[in-house]
C-alpha cells in the first residue's frame, strides 16, 4: 500500500514555525523589526527637520535683507527681486564697524579676563577643596538666576561715580562678572576629570604651583580651556542688556547697534534684518570654523 505524505505550507513572512505535540504546525507571530539602514535613515531625516526647523529663522532674516521695506512688509514670499538698498541705508546711518570693533574688544576682553579668573579658583577647588568649596560654587550658580535688572540701578549708580559709562572698560567688567559662575564651574569640571597623579608627579619632581598650572595643568586641559573660551564669548557677543543700559555712542556694541532699528514709528523689518544680519555674521563664522574645538571641549573627559 503507498502512503502519500502531504507537504505542509511554509510559514508566511514575518512568522515562525511550531510544533505541538500531535505534530501539527501552528504559525507564530514575530514583529518585523526595521533594519539598521532604515532606522539610519529616518533618524538622518529627523535630524535635518529639525535642523532645519532651527535654521529657517536665520535663513527669514537674511532674505528678508535683500528685500525693501514695501516687500519685506507686505510680500512675505521666497521668491523675490533681491535688493542691497537695506544694506546700503544700514551702513549710511550709522558706521557699522565702529560697533563691530567694540564687540570684539569687549568680548574677547571680557573673555582673557573672566579665564584668568576662572583658572587659578577652579585650580584650587579641584584640587584644594574645602568644606564650603561645594556651597561656594552653588552660590557662584546660583548668581546667574538672579535678573539683571534686580542689580540695573546700583551697577548704574556705580559706573557713574566711576567714570565707566559708555566705556569699553565698563562692558568688559560687567561682562566678566556675568559669565564667570560659568566659567569657573566648567573649567572646575575639567580639571576634577584630569588624574592628580599627574600633578603629584611634577610635584615630586620639584614644580611649583605656578609651575604645575602653566606647564602641566593648562596643555591638558587645553581643549577644555578653549571650549569654555568659546562659549563666553558667544555669550558676551550676544548679551544685549547692559549694552543697551549702560553705552549710548562711544563703545555701544553691534546688540545696540541692532536696536538703534526699532523706533517710535515702526520697526523697519529690512533694515533690522539686514542689521542683524551683519551682526551675527561674525559670530556665526567664528563658531562655524571653531566648531570642532567646541565639540572636542564640551566632550573633554567623557569617555574614559
Amino acid at each position: 500500500m503507498t502512503t502519500y505524505k502531504t507537504k505542509q505550507a511554509l510559514p508566511a513572512e514575518g512568522h515562525l514555525a511550531s510544533t505541538n505535540a500531535a505534530g501539527e504546525t501552528r504559525a507564530r507571530h514575530t514583529p518585523l523589526v526595521p533594519s539598521v539602514g532604515a532606522r539610519r535613515v529616518w533618524l538622518t531625516l529627523l535630524g535635518w527637520g529639525i535642523a532645519l526647523i532651527i535654521f529657517f529663522p536665520i535663513l527669514w532674516m537674511v532674505l528678508t535683507g535683500f528685500k525693501s521695506e514695501a516687500e519685506a512688509i507686505a510680500d512675505p514670499s521666497l521668491i523675490f527681486t533681491p535688493t542691497l538698498e537695506s544694506y546700503v541705508a544700514v551702513q549710511a546711518r550709522a558706521d557699522y564697524f565702529k560697533f563691530a570693533l567694540n564687540s570684539v574688544v569687549v568680548a574677547f576682553g571680557s573673555t582673557l579676563l573672566a579665564l584668568a579668573i576662572a583658572i587659578p579658583s577652579a585650580y584650587a577647588m579641584a584640587f584644594l577643596p574645602t568644606k564650603r568649596t561645594k556651597g561656594t560654587l552653588l552660590w557662584m550658580l546660583s548668581t546667574k538666576m538672579l535678573p539683571p535688572v534686580g542689580v540695573l540701578v546700583p551697577i548704574y549708580l556705580l559706573f557713574r561715580d566711576f567714570g565707566l559709562l559708555d566705556t569699553r572698560t565698563g562692558l568688559i567688567i560687567v561682562y566678566t562678572l556675568m559669565n564667570l559662575p560659568i566659567v569657573v564651574w566648567m573649567l572646575y569640571t575639567f580639571f576634577k576629570d584630569l588624574p592628580r597623579d599627574i600633578l603629584e608627579a611634577g610635584r615630586m619632581d620639584g614644580a611649583s604651583t605656578f609651575q604645575e598650572v602653566i606647564y602641566l595643568l593648562l596643555p591638558l586641559t587645553l581643549p577644555g580651556i578653549a571650549s569654555t573660551g568659546l562659549l563666553s564669548v558667544i555669550l558676551s557677543w550676544n548679551e544685549a542688556f547692559w549694552s543697551l543700559n549702560l553705552t549710548s555712542s562711544s563703545a555701544a556694541p553691534l546688540t545696540a547697534y541692532i536696536a538703534s532699528f526699532s523706533s517710535p514709528e515702526g520697526l523697519f523689518w529690512a533694515k533690522l534684518s539686514a542689521a542683524s544680519t551683519m551682526a551675527i555674521a561674525p559670530i556665526l563664522v567664528f563658531g562655524w570654523l571653531t566648531q570642532k574645538q567646541m565639540v572636542r571641549g564640551l566632550t573633554f573627559g567623557a569617555v574614559k
